[in-house]
């Protein structure tokens, strides 16, 4: 039915041409061409495919121990606690892409974490040994070096910020194992929160991503890499379509700082921000509810010492309008430690300036546990990496034991309860926990008897109860 309404309808428009004259088509307004559709990629994928690696890691992990059936849930957490565990290695497989002519390689620092060796395979199937220049956690970025080779080819950096929904957007990895593999889709949305981490800002795409991607460029249909393919949405685990990449703007920033230094600067002023509601805004007086909220100041900290106040509400930050709290935190985190900014805060209904001087935040995410590689009998992976708490996080949270909660993986049923990046486990089903086994013990007896698992966590100083299903 579509095809014929079509046809009936370009018969109409030729019919209107033929019969129109001279003067009226003169005056029939012209209009604009339709962008160019490519017919294909082949010139860009020829070009950049070469300068795409598959990486592949070597992992020393304890696992095995004598006396426990494999299929059981959260094995290797029990296997360390209960049983006698023997070291054996473990291959990963990811994707990255050559940024220089010395030999430097961004890749997802989930690729390499805790990678006893790192090897770099090119498209003519030669592995060569790469080594750990830096990784930023927060990002999920890191930097790999290999010795140069003659007429290596070098992937370009394009601008994410100039991106729009609807561009083209070519992915290329090893997703499985399968070099040199590409796929092409449209850029879905930006600016996608997904709950991994304070710096949330991932380009999304339909272009298939799968296990063994990560790491991968998004290339721009004129070739540019715009994004580092970082995690996929996946109700099965595999690609349905909902692909996420760190937006170049993020990825080279931190891969450059890498290059130079090895590490990560990023600012810090030291204030819990919440969002605008409706609701507060109205209660506040604000027309809209743009800006971020201070929840909390930590005393001693740069936002302390400049005076800002608990209520207030920041606006902008330097030049940069606030749009609400994640954007005020990329923006801090952005800037150099030391700079002195200006931010225009709104106090009792009052605006005024205030100068803070940004500090440099450190670490504040614990290194992974690998919990959330373990799954029970069914494969319900529960998504959460795990680390311990230290005695000052205790006293001044004021609790005798608790989980910090490092990463949380997107799509999992952890994700999907509202659990973030920080939160400190204090309970499961109304027992304390104090070692990642204690709640994989819950979890596992919440899977057998089908009901949600209930945590209560301790979030800056507020608890919180969550049902985890």
């Amino acid at each position: 039915m579509t095809r014929h309404l079509r046809t009936h309808l370009f018969g109409t428009l030729v019919a209107s041409a033929l019969a129109a004259s001279a003067l009226a088509s003169a005056k029939t307004p012209a209009f604009a061409q339709p962008a160019a559709v490519p017919i294909d990629f082949t010139a860009v994928v020829r070009e950049k495919m070469p300068a795409v690696v598959a990486i592949l890691t070597k992992q020393m992990i304890e696992d095995e121990a004598r006396g426990l059936p494999d299929d059981l849930p959260f094995g290797d957490l029990f296997r360390r606690r209960f049983g006698e565990p023997r070291t054996q290695a473990r291959t990963a497989l990811g994707s990255g892409f050559i940024v220089s002519p010395e030999g430097h390689i961004v890749t997802n620092n989930h690729v390499v974490d805790k990678a006893s060796e790192i090897h770099v395979r090119f498209t003519d199937k030669t592995d060569v040994p790469a080594k750990l220049i830096g990784r930023d956690p927060s990002t999920d970025i890191a930097v790999l070096k290999i010795e140069p080779r003659p007429g290596m080819a070098v992937a370009t950096w394009g601008d994410s910020d100039k991106m729009e929904p609807g561009a083209w957007t070519i992915a290329i990895g090893s997703p499985f194992g399968l070099g040199g593999t590409v796929t092409v889709g449209v850029l879905s949305a930006r600016a996608r929160d997904i709950q991994a981490g304070s710096y949330d800002d991932f380009l999304q795409t339909d272009a298939s991503i799968n296990q063994g991607n990560s790491g991968g460029p998004l290339f721009n249909a004129a070739g540019e890499v715009i994004g580092v393919n970082t995690a996929i949405f996946s109700p099965v685990g595999v690609n349905v379509g909902i692909g996420f990449a760190v937006p170049s703007r993020t990825a080279q920033a931190v891969a450059d700082q890498l290059i130079r230094t090895g590490n990560v600067e990023r600012g810090y002023v030291g204030m819990r921000l919440q969002e605008l509601t409706t609701g507060i805004a109205q209660a506040l007086g604000r027309p809209d509810t743009k800006g971020a909220l201070v929840a909390a100041v930590e005393p001693g900290s740069p936002a302390d010492d400049a005076g800002i106040k608990v209520g207030d509400v920041i606006t902008h930050f330097g030049n940069k309008i606030i749009e609400g709290p994640r954007t005020l935190s990329r923006a801090v985190g952005e800037m150099k430690p030391g700079t002195r900014t200006p931010l225009a805060v709104v106090r009792n209904s009052r605006t005024q300036e205030i100068t803070v001087a940004i500090g440099q935040r450190q670490q504040d995410r614990p290194a992974r546990t690998g919990a959330w590689e373990n799954s029970d009998k069914d494969g319900k992976r529960l998504g959460l990496s795990l680390g311990p708490m230290s005695d000052a996080a205790r006293r001044r949270l004021g609790v005798d034991s608790g989980l910090v909660v490092g990463d949380v993986e997107p799509g999992t049923p952890a994700a999907e309860s509202g659990i973030r990046p920080g939160d400190v486990i204090v309970a499961a089903n109304n027992r304390s926990v104090a070692q990642p086994p204690d709640l994989a013990e819950e979890w596992a007896k919440a899977r057998q008897e089908n009901r949600p698992l209930l945590v209560r966590i301790n979030r800056d100083g507020q608890s919180l109860f969550f049902a985890i299903s």
